[in-house]
């Protein structure tokens, strides 16, 4: 598996979860909302851990710097 995202795409996608998570906790959103947004969240997490995005393959996208 070739990493295909650069720090600044996982760093965001972070962000986005926490916030997802926060939200959560908080109580501003809740039922459905919640259940797709939660998912989403873990989503970003996992593959910000991996460094590897799968839906980028299929259309060739890849925000990683390439070493020159």
């Amino acid at each position: 598996m070739k990493t295909n995202m650069g720090l600044v795409d996982r760093i965001v996608r972070v962000v986005l979860a926490l916030i997802v998570g926060v939200l959560f906790l908080t109580g501003q959103i809740s039922g459905v909302a919640a259940i797709i947004l939660g998912i989403l969240a873990v989503v970003f997490l996992l593959t910000s851990i991996v460094s590897f995005c799968p839906l980028y393959l299929p259309f060739g996208i890849s925000t990683k710097k390439k070493v020159a």
